[in-house]
């Protein structure tokens, strides 16, 4: 079966499906949709998988606690449902989810934050590995839709990006369109310092556009190949 659980097949088909083992589980790695960001993992039974599928907000099983859970009902952190899939194997499930929150309960945005450095190998986290240095010419744009869509689900008090999500999608559009117009401005003034920073402010605003509406950055890269693999007319 392929993601977003496309196939013509009844729940108790999809149920069938799965390799359930023999607690009757499943893991569930649970990644954020606009970021690609794997946030945590853990178990659903055929009740929690029925309960997210019914709700649109992921329900896992508590292994300690041997009972169901719905993410994010006392932190309010929840987790939309954007899409379900399951491997080769059906022994594993992959949710792609909007997050409203971090995923940790120590408050990290993602579950998987105690980095392991390889021998001889920079830090993740470190200077050697900024982002657009190392990790190739376009990495800071997967960095900063990271962190665009860490403050949509965190919105910390004071950051400019809060601002702008708070004030919503009208304030967004208006920024882009101001954004574009300072570019058009710098480029008749043939200033290209200028066109540095306006070319800047427009594909951050940009960026946090496609946030809002939920459009992986992913997408229209996709969206680029394709239109770069098609038959020229020139």
């Amino acid at each position: 079966m392929s993601g977003n659980m496309k196939l013509d097949l009844s729940l108790e088909q999809v149920l069938e499906h799965i390799r359930w083992d023999q607690a009757g589980l499943v893991p569930a790695i649970v990644q954020d949709a606009s970021s690609k960001e794997v946030l945590m993992m853990a178990y659903m039974n055929r009740e929690a998988l029925r309960r997210t599928l019914d709700s649109g907000e992921t329900w896992f099983w508590s292994r300690s606690r041997g009972e169901l859970w719905h993410k994010g009902a006392t932190s309010g952190h929840t987790q939309s449902i954007v899409s379900i899939a399951y491997d080769c194997d059906g022994d594993t499930l992959l949710v792609q989810v909007n997050p409203k929150g971090p995923a940790c309960h120590t408050g990290e945005n993602t579950c998987f934050f105690n980095e392991i450095t390889l021998e001889g190998q920079p830090s993740l986290s470190g200077e050697d590995n900024k982002p657009g240095l190392g990790g190739g010419r376009f990495a800071v744009l997967g960095e900063l839709e990271k962190i665009i869509a860490q403050r949509e689900a965190e919105l910390p008090e004071g950051a400019y990006t809060t601002y702008l999500f708070n004030k919503g999608v009208d304030k967004i559009l208006k920024k882009i369109g101001e954004e574009a117009s300072e570019t058009i401005i710098a480029a008749k003034n043939r200033n290209n310092d200028e066109l540095r920073l306006e070319a800047s402010d427009l594909i951050y605003h940009l960026l946090v556009l496609l946030q809002e509406r939920k459009l992986p950055l992913d997408d229209i890269m996709a969206e680029l190949n394709r239109r770069h693999e098609r038959p020229r007319r020139d």
